[in-house]
């Protein structure tokens, strides 16, 4: 028995140790995580760990788009300057924002009439300029309409005509014009001819000023020169007439 048991110990021995390898658990290493610059725990580096089951999660990198806010400009458009672009051509160019006009299909607003200027020099000398400023509306002409006359026209960007001589106090007004009409009459579309004072007629006030005031003063000295030249020779006729007759020139009495 003892023969036999010394025979089949090794093997039994054996067979337990190839048992007990094929039943051990496989060794594993720690997982090694890796924090990013970010500092979030989903983010990790693990090369010296593998499972089939379960791959490593892939992260996809955000990038921040910047918010860009474009600052809106108004166009560089003065509706009272003649000859320029419209402000429509300005906006497509430049992408800059116009203020809002009515459509070609309504009459347009009436115009703002600056003022009624008479010419004192040159060709147009003694004639009457107007100037005005073009309206919120399309606009393809504009009329200039003077009591009494027939109404003269000019281009949609034009700002300013020749209407002749006025006289005090007519009136002139000035009107837009596009496909749908002609725009209303207003307080601020129409205005009288109220002519400034020239110089050449405040140069005639004063000379007549300066005049007047040097004949009053010439006028005050003669009198006072007068009345001194008057109570001197009173004075004079008064010492005369009280002379005392106890003394004379030749002696005593």
């Amino acid at each position: 028995m003892l023969l036999i048991f010394l025979i089949a110990s090794p093997l039994l021995h054996s067979h337990l140790f190839i048992y007990a390898a094929s039943t051990s658990p496989p060794i594993t290493r720690p997982r090694i995580i890796f924090m990013t610059a970010l500092g979030s725990d989903n983010e990790y580096n693990d090369d010296d760990y593998s499972d089939e089951n379960n791959p490593p999660t892939e992260v996809v990198s955000s990038e921040r788009i910047p918010d860009v806010h474009r600052e809106t400009q108004l166009c560089q458009y003065n509706p009272c300057l003649e000859n320029q672009e419209s402000c429509a051509q300005l906006s497509a160019q430049t992408g800059c924002l116009c203020p809002g006009v009515s459509g070609p299909d309504l009459p347009p607003q009436p115009p703002l009439i600056q003022t009624l200027l008479p010419i004192r020099e040159g060709e147009n000398k003694g004639q009457i300029e107007v100037q005005w400023c073009a309206p919120s509306s399309v606009v393809s002409g504009y009329r200039l309409v003077v009591e009494g006359r027939e109404a003269l026209k000019f281009g949609n960007t034009q700002r300013r005509g020749l209407v002749g001589s006025l006289d005090v106090g007519t009136k002139v007004c000035v009107e837009a014009v596009n496909s749908a009409g002609y725009s209303p009459s207003s307080e601020f579309s129409c205005q009288r001819y109220d002519p400034p004072n020239s110089s050449d007629h405040n140069l005639l006030a004063w000379l007549i000023g300066g005049g007047v005031a040097l004949l009053v003063v010439i006028i005050i000295t003669a009198v006072i020169l007068w009345k001194y030249k008057i109570c001197l020779k009173g004075k004079r006729d008064s010492t005369d007439g009280l002379g005392n007759p106890s003394y004379s020139t030749e002696g005593t009495l």
